[in-house]
């Protein structure tokens, strides 16, 4: 266990301490950062106290060294790598500290460069991803108008560590907009060219035009956003600020973006659909098939899946229903695909027909119905 000590511990460049007080009992610890921090942290036997921990060792470094915040943040972010510290109990311990800190900034005019040395860290590999970090931390601030203020000296950081271009890839790959950031009568241009974050925007060359992305990285970048379970609008605002509508409208997009959705729509052991996961997902997937058209690039590309996966038996016929239930895929897609004689698609077509005969016999019968009554 740490003991309880009464003054703060000393590492290189600077004193980094924070102090912890258990509910049930009445010592205040003080724990030092590396093997030993992450050691006593695992020993505070209360996941849902964490955040007390986190608030105080923001507060009490707040007005210490350079290299202390920065030894700081690099803690909090081991702690978040290795899973001893959840990444709820960081945002609401950090969450704490930035809900006073305009009241602070009275008696510490840098706070907004102290709190970005604290939190820059989180950024690096095994830590939080950026827009999801730049969302949370300015919830609290945007009412304020400082959270410009303070992604600024946050991106200004994180430059000195890696190449512009790189953490203006990083903004832009997360699908986030100064606008979402600033108060309504700031120049959004005006703000980024004053501020020096032009590289958050791309080169010029680039703003007419979006980068074309290969269908291996367009597909691994809209899976990376469906399995940190990102919302449809944060998805949307990566799609707006990366695809053109041309490129939105092309079959290799319409591809990716329903391959991603129904792979993490799968369940295993036996194989199953998450249909919560399609209806989650619907409105997203009903932007972008438009037409028949669309629709049939998409029942392509659930063909593939199948035959990537070896044809698991009655999954394709569950996702034939999902779809059909929420109203992605209309029935004359459906019969365009039963129907279709393209030899590029024929690879495992037989295989897949097959598997979902009952399915479009339900189809026509209810069709048949439907036009009786």
């Amino acid at each position: 266990m740490c003991a309880p000590v009464t003054a703060p511990f000393s590492m290189a460049g600077g004193e980094v301490y924070w102090q912890m007080r258990d509910t049930h009992r009445s010592d205040t610890y003080f724990c030092v950062a590396g093997l030993e921090a992450l050691q006593c942290v695992q020993e505070i036997n209360s996941t849902q106290l964490l955040f007390v921990f986190v608030r105080n060792g923001l507060e009490s470094t707040l007005e210490r060294s350079t290299i202390g915040r920065e030894h700081m943040g690099l803690l909090l972010h081991q702690l978040i790598k290795t899973g001893i510290l959840p990444k709820e109990q960081y945002y609401k311990g950090l969450k704490e500290i930035l809900e006073v800190a305009e009241d602070m900034a009275i008696d510490i005019p840098h706070i907004w460069l102290y709190l970005a040395e604290l939190i820059t860290p989180m950024l690096q590999e095994g830590g939080m991803p950026m827009g999801e970090l730049f969302r949370d931390v300015s919830k609290p601030l945007i009412p304020l108008g400082k959270a410009g203020v303070l992604l600024v000296h946050i991106l200004t950081l994180l430059c000195k560590g890696m190449s512009h271009k790189k953490a203006g890839t990083m903004w832009r790959e997360a699908g986030l907009r100064w606008k979402d950031f600033l108060p309504e009568d700031v120049d959004v241009n005006k703000f980024v060219t004053e501020k020096n974050v032009e590289f958050t925007l791309g080169d010029e060359s680039e703003k007419g035009k979006k980068k074309e992305l290969s269908a291996a990285d367009l597909t691994r970048q809209l899976d990376r956003l469906i399995q940190d379970k990102a919302d449809n609008q944060r998805i949307f605002d990566w799609i707006e600020a990366n695809q053109d509508e041309q490129q939105t409208s092309s079959n290799m997009f319409v591809r990716a973006l329903m391959t991603c959705i129904c792979q993490s729509a799968i369940c295993e052991n036996p194989y199953k659909v998450d249909s919560e996961q399609i209806k989650r997902r619907a409105k997203l997937l009903q932007k972008y098939l438009k037409d028949e058209q669309k629709e049939l690039q998409a029942l392509y590309a659930l063909q593939a899946l199948m035959l990537q996966m070896e044809q698991p038996a009655n999954l394709l016929r569950m996702f034939f229903d999902t779809l059909y239930d929420e109203d992605v895929i209309k029935e004359e897609a459906f019969y365009k695909w039963e129907s279709s004689k393209d030899p590029a698609e024929q690879q495992g077509k037989g295989v897949a027909l097959k598997s979902v005969t009952a399915f479009f016999t339900w189809l026509r019968e209810a069709g048949d119905e439907s036009d009786n009554s």
